[in-house]
């Protein structure tokens, strides 16, 4: 069986289940493609009482027959066929039951949401099944797992029904950072350098589906031809295919990506409607909670900022990198993406991917800072008189009476400080205590890929990260 790379702790959670004195119910959900059935799997070594997964757009026909055939897999053949959920999970007890006594009886439930979404009856049937039958006893360990997010959220750990307050644990599986995007690659037999797998990363996140279709004889820029660009390519549908599988209607929330995705620095809530052309009520706020579960849009204040003037950012760098190249890509352009990377616009891009990236490793960014311990608020800053249009995406306001500003910058090579860039770095610092008010120390803190090139300039940076900082992992 394939390696189980990362998910430490997710595993260990799981494993802890086995050792229980009492019946437990968990949910584990995450975006799309980032491993969660293989994280159950490998951690059971396929060892279920019962496993079924629910059939993306069948109807509760489909779900059932499917639920009826792993029933008959799994021991129950001589069980009467079901015609309803509460028949389908009356079975599962009955089949639980015939089970020797003493081991633990896992029952996993994958995809739950396409089973559940399918059927109004689906919901009173699993809370029928776990709190009158399975909650009694002591050996049974019901994991449901799904990626469709809101539907989970919304459905099961937030239910106010029968299922309120019964989860007795919930797993969010996030995608791979850097360094475990790294320890993929090496065991995958394709090990690549931390420059490539950045690149890589820049483009596809830490999605482990999108790892696995890496050919280690091709080079980074082959791949990603190969995987994007070129006719047939393998992920030549996926950004259609990933919101379809995960929302109900997903017009609506392609509306709200895509208009985030034109402005990269995100929008404030009436920008947003404005923008998405959808009004700015519940089912704005709905579309929004939705896209943050599922780890596609994060949310943030400005500096000093209250809750209401929170801001709106696409965080996804698959979707991002869609909505950028799209264009390109349906015109099949021959080694687009092999030329492309030899011109100036590539620099342009990567500029803002790369601030992507570190804006989903800041714990990696505290660590390098020494700050791991220390209370930290996360925000932005714009400058709104001092210097129109300056801005500072990553401010880490410390409780230890130090901010970081800090400033991502890519480059292929030690990033040069100039005379010009050093004079707009003190600027912004100035305008930023100026217009803050901060009794704080504010300090300048520069991430670039290879460090900064030794000058007069440079030497006035106090802190300063690399790329290698964020692939730590210890």
């Amino acid at each position: 069986m394939q390696m189980l790379i990362g998910r430490s702790e997710e595993q260990a959670r799981l494993k802890r289940l086995l050792a229980s004195r009492k019946s437990e119910f968990v949910v584990l959900y995450g975006r799309r493609r980032v491993g969660k059935t293989f994280l159950v799997k490998t951690t059971f070594q396929n060892s279920f009482a019962f496993y079924a997964t629910g059939s993306q757009g069948g109807d509760s026909r489909e779900q059932l027959r499917i639920f009826n055939e792993e029933i008959v897999n799994h021991g129950g053949a001589s069980l009467e066929k079901a015609t309803s959920w509460h028949e389908a999970f009356e079975n599962l007890n009955k089949l639980i039951a015939a089970k020797p006594q003493g081991a633990k009886k896992v029952v996993f439930l994958d995809e739950i949401s396409w089973m559940g979404s399918s059927d109004t009856h689906f919901l009173s049937a699993l809370d029928h099944f776990w709190n009158r039958w399975a909650s009694s006893r002591d050996d049974v360990i019901l994991i449901v797992c799904g990626s469709a997010t809101s539907w989970i959220i919304n459905n099961i750990v937030n239910d106010t029904g029968g299922l309120h307050n019964r989860l007795t644990d919930q797993i969010r599986l996030e995608p791979f950072t850097l360094g475990e995007c790294e320890e993929y690659f090496k065991v995958a037999g394709t090990p690549l350098p931390r420059y490539q797998t950045l690149e890589f990363y820049m483009i596809f996140g830490g999605i482990p589906y999108y790892m696995d279709f890496y050919q280690g004889d091709r080079s980074p820029a082959q791949n990603i031809d190969r995987l994007y660009f070129a006719p047939g390519a393998p992920l030549a549908n996926e950004y259609a295919n990933l919101y379809q599988a995960l929302f109900k209607n997903p017009e609506r929330y392609l509306s709200v990506v895509e208009a985030l995705g034109s402005k990269k620095k995100g929008l404030t809530r009436e920008e947003l409607s404005d923008a998405s052309k959808i009004k700015g009520g519940g089912t704005l706020t709905q579309i929004l909670i939705d896209l943050i579960n599922c780890g596609f849009v994060r949310e943030y204040l400005a500096f000093g900022k209250k809750h209401r003037d929170k801001i709106y950012q696409l965080i996804d760098p698959f979707t991002l990198f869609h909505l950028t190249f799209a264009e390109k890509q349906k015109r099949h352009v021959e080694n687009f993406w092999q030329q492309y990377s030899a011109t100036p616009a590539h620099s342009t891009w990567s500029g803002y991917a790369f601030e992507l990236v570190c804006l989903l490793h800041v714990r990696e960014i505290k660590r390098a800072l020494g700050i791991s311990g220390v209370l930290t608020e996360i925000s932005s800053w714009r400058s709104k008189t001092s210097v129109p249009g300056a801005q500072i995406d990553l401010v880490l306001d410390r409780s230890d009476g130090i901010i970081n500003l800090c400033e991502m910058k890519y480059s292929m090579d030690e990033y040069y400080i100039d005379k010009e860039y050093s004079k707009r770095l003190r600027e912004k610092t100035a305008a930023f205590l100026t217009e803050t008010r901060t009794r704080k120390a504010a300090h300048t803190t520069l991430v670039t890929t290879y460090g900064l090139a030794r000058n007069e300039h440079s030497a006035r940076i106090l802190f300063q990260l690399t790329m290698e900082d964020l692939f730590s992992r210890t």
